[in-house]
């Protein structure tokens, strides 16, 4: 049986879920998306969520056609219908049919899909062992073009950067802002550890304002960790004591090595283990 999907208000069989060609979503990637886990058929920090689409939508003068709530609604509507326990649900608003030319106000029915279903993982193992990164050539958008916090259709900065890291036979890739200070990964956001400190790029650096990372830092700040948000230097990555990432579908994950670098004893360290721990059972709403 194939999926349900919701597009702008009911659900369709998959083979029935069409938009048009002159979308301008498809044409030039005008629209706004979230990304949202599903643990234990909860869906994790929705509203949270639906706040930073709304928010992406606004900077953009993009209009969603149902308020938050009728969203939230909507959202659950379809992750009931998939029967999706544990999984992940993608959440679009396209700008909608317009023509050849970039006027996004002619455009008409904006659309609104939901998609939930399972996701790829990381391996278990790569947990335990950590991963590799390299830096990238690709330069993150300056602010001024691109708002780092806008999470747009538009991800070809991302995916230049991604085709790097899979290019050197590595899963992700570190991106660097115009004044070469360390932005974010590909699609997910950097921490680093030196001398029991958490250090994380501000989001005025280039990096998205994540969902995982705003809880990331709070679960440090309750085992009373230090997390300082302060522009990081490749160097700061070359020299630090332990480097990990956060993400929607990485969770918390540890790098043990960077540009040929070894972090740390070349395995994920204390504080990155612990807030694996600490954020698998908060997702998972297990009480600590």
């Amino acid at each position: 049986m194939g999926l349900k999907i919701w597009i702008d208000n009911k659900l369709v069989d998959e083979a029935d879920a069409k938009i048009s060609i002159l979308d301008h979503g498809l044409l030039y990637g005008d629209g706004v998306f979230e990304g949202i886990r599903v643990y234990n058929g909860r869906i994790f920090e929705l509203e949270a969520h639906v706040k930073r689409l709304y928010e992406s939508a606004k900077v953009i003068r993009l209009k969603v056609s149902m308020d938050k709530n009728e969203l939230i609604r909507a959202v659950e509507t379809t992750t009931e219908a998939n029967g999706v326990i544990d999984g992940y649900i993608r959440l679009v608003v396209t700008r909608g049919t317009g023509t050849l030319g970039l006027d996004p106000f002619i455009c008409e029915n904006g659309r609104l899909i939901i998609i939930a279903d399972n996701i790829q993982l990381y391996p278990e193992e790569l947990y335990e062992k950590g991963v590799k990164v390299i830096s990238a050539t690709t330069v993150r958008n300056h602010p001024l073009s691109i708002p780092s916090q806008v999470k747009s259709l538009n991800y070809l900065n991302n995916i230049l950067a991604k085709i790097e890291a899979l290019d050197n036979d590595v899963s992700e890739a570190i991106m660097y802002n115009h004044e070469g200070y360390v932005a974010e990964a590909t699609a997910d956001n950097v921490f680093i550890v030196k001398n029991g400190v958490i250090y994380t790029p501000p989001v005025e650096a280039g990096a998205l304002e994540g969902i995982t990372r705003g809880i990331v830092i709070k679960l440090a700040r309750e085992e009373n960790l230090e997390v300082v948000e302060k522009n990081l230097t490749r160097f700061d990555l070359y020299v630090c004591d332990e480097f990990f990432l956060t993400g929607t579908a990485a969770e918390v994950i540890g790098i043990i090595d960077i540009d040929n670098r070894i972090i740390g004893e070349g395995k994920p360290g204390p504080v990155t283990i612990l807030l694996r721990e600490k954020f698998y059972k908060y997702a998972h709403g297990e009480k600590f």
